[in-house]
């Protein structure tokens, strides 16, 4: 049986893991990956991620703190600028405040993805071959001070559960359905340059791509890779 567990409720959380962030972590990693990058990694504070681009000469530092671009990142979380850049086989480090925030605290996972709607039926796909059972979603637009937020994540985790089930995937009103959420007008308030008029309806492009991403456990640290599932 499937469940939609909050960032805080990971402890022990074993089999397959969706970790999902469709407003704008993930939706930003999966046109990174377009963009030409070869990996990404994952980490949990702004500190980190500019220590991890300053041991590794030639990463690039993308994401935010609450909502902004912070100092000495090179990429807002910005699906939309993201995708005009020359990243070709570049090495990638992203903090978000709550999609990679996910990622670092799914300790127990058995295998992990990282997921929003625009890699929906190949993250579907790339759990049901593994053999795993039903996934946990992992909805990270929840916090625990704001419970009631998240909803651009449920719809993507619901619409994700439908494809692995093979149903009808309703693309078109999950898409509707997330352009008018809170969390789309929230984020547009931040303006430019932190966020793109056209970041929200780039993350409402159900199965924009066909790669799933994967997160491995690696010496570097949690390495995000897309991998085509058929």
């Amino acid at each position: 049986m499937t469940r939609q567990l909050a960032r805080w409720e990971l402890d022990g959380v074993d089999g397959a893991v969706v970790v999902i962030d469709v407003i704008r972590a993930f939706t930003t990693a999966a046109h990174a990956f377009a963009s030409g990058a070869s990996e990404i990694y994952l980490v949990g504070t702004v500190d980190e991620a500019l220590a991890f681009k300053a041991a590794h000469p030639g990463t690039l530092a993308m994401g935010e703190a609450h909502g902004l671009r912070p100092d000495g990142f090179d990429l807002p979380n910005s699906p939309s600028m993201v995708s005009e850049a020359d990243l070709e086989g570049r090495t990638m480090v992203q903090r978000t405040s709550a999609g990679t925030q996910g990622v670092v605290r799914a300790v127990d996972a058995t295998r992990m993805w990282a997921a929003s709607l625009v890699v929906a039926s190949a993250t579907a796909r790339a759990v049901e071959t593994s053999g795993l059972g039903a996934p946990s979603y992992v909805i990270t637009g929840r916090f625990v001070d704001r419970p009631d937020r998240g909803a651009d994540d449920v719809l993507a985790a619901e619409l994700i559960e439908r494809a692995r089930l093979r149903e009808p995937l309703e693309a078109r009103a999950t898409a509707a359905a997330l352009l008018s959420t809170d969390e789309a007008a929230r984020t547009l308030l931040l303006g430019l340059p932190h966020v793109d008029p056209r970041d929200i309806e780039l993350a409402a492009a159900v199965d924009a791509f066909d790669f799933a991403m994967e997160v491995e456990r690696a010496e570097l640290g949690l390495r995000l890779v897309a991998t085509p599932v058929a």
